[in-house]
């Protein structure tokens, strides 16, 4: 499928790194939509199908790990690249046991970013 009818989600707490992710994203040939919480992410799954979530681990109410959680419980068949700027072993173990194709620590480097998601795509 061409990448522009990918359908990517940008959900982290912090404006500054949605909007970064989301010029990053656009400038590789991704259209993403962001989410500023672990919840409104959620709510919109039901009104549409997200090929790839880049997902930040902490976040307040909803963190990423229940978020994870929710999709795998929904069958949704997103692809999850988890970010972090708290990385931990246990972190990561949680996250690719979760089901997560990538997990990246913050700051991010962009090219590895945008790798791990082509590659979760291709999963």
């Amino acid at each position: 499928m061409p990448i522009e009818h990918l359908r990517l989600a940008v959900v982290d707490d912090d404006p500054d790194v949605r909007v970064a992710l989301i010029r990053l994203l656009y400038s590789a040939g991704f259209a993403a939509e962001p989410f500023g919480s672990g919840a409104e992410f959620l709510q919109s799954i039901g009104c549409q199908l997200i090929d790839c979530v880049v997902l930040d681990l902490q976040m307040p109410e909803v963190n990423g790990f229940e978020v994870q959680r929710q999709l795998a419980e929904r069958n949704a068949g997103t692809a999850v690249v988890v970010i972090t700027g708290q990385d931990s072993a246990e972190a990561r173990q949680r996250a690719l046991s979760l089901g997560a194709a990538a997990y990246l620590p913050k700051p991010l480097d962009s090219d590895a970013l945008l790798l791990a998601i082509r590659e979760a795509l291709h999963r």
